[in-house]
């Protein structure tokens, strides 16, 4: 009843697909996805930089791609995948649909973040002169600081539940073990080792990403 063929050394293996995928994945997301919560932010109307053109051409594009599941998002786009890795199976084909997926989600996280700055901090470093730049960086990006902690461990929570989907096409980690091993082959251990240990990293994550916040808001 809890024997398993899978070794100790594949699950340690898909552990470290899995945080090689959410790690590469969540790094080149964020790199997208934090100018873009900037841009819908400032670019929207009475932004510091007020673009109507530009926010109404970003915002679209942003609801069309989070209105996707990841699963859908990650078959349409495997020609892409192709190109850019040379192979549709893997852990390096999966970072490519994962980070399209995540880079707009962090976008929307980051400006839902912004956007509970108070206004009066904005109009006070305008009346002081300051740049739209300076704006930004000294004033917006601190005060949101706390709240983008818990931002980013939200999306890096949907990463690792995206990385367990991505198994079900040959993606590698937790959750291929967890579709080719347990239940293609029927092996229940595989299954709940799989279920306790993503259970494991996104209580770790959360409660890493609350304490963060916690000690950032108390400066």
């Amino acid at each position: 009843m809890f024997s398993t063929t899978v070794t100790s050394e594949q699950f340690i293996q898909a552990i470290i697909d899995t945080v090689y995928m959410v790690g590469m994945s969540l790094f080149a997301g964020s790199l997208i996805g934090i100018p873009i919560g900037i841009l819908l932010v400032v670019t929207r109307p009475g932004g510091v930089l007020e673009n109507k053109l530009l926010y109404t051409l970003l915002n679209p594009v942003i609801n069309i791609i989070r209105s996707l599941p990841f699963i859908i998002l990650l078959v349409a786009i495997i020609p892409f995948t192709r190109m850019i890795v040379h192979t549709s199976i893997g852990t390096n084909a999966a970072i490519v649909p994962l980070i399209l997926y995540i880079a707009p989600y962090i976008g929307r996280l980051v400006e839902n973040s912004l956007l509970e700055v108070n206004p009066g901090i904005m109009e006070a470093a305008e009346s002081m002169g300051a740049t739209p730049f300076q704006v930004i960086r000294f004033f917006l990006l601190p005060e949101a600081v706390g709240s983008l902690v818990l931002s980013l461990t939200t999306a890096t929570i949907g990463l690792i539940g995206a990385t367990a989907m991505a198994g079900t096409v040959g993606g590698g980690g937790v959750g291929d073990l967890a579709i080719v091993y347990g239940y293609q082959r029927f092996d229940t251990v595989v299954v709940v080792a799989t279920v306790v240990i993503l259970v494991i990293f996104v209580q770790g994550i959360q409660s890493l990403g609350n304490s963060l916040a916690r000690k950032i808001r108390r400066y």
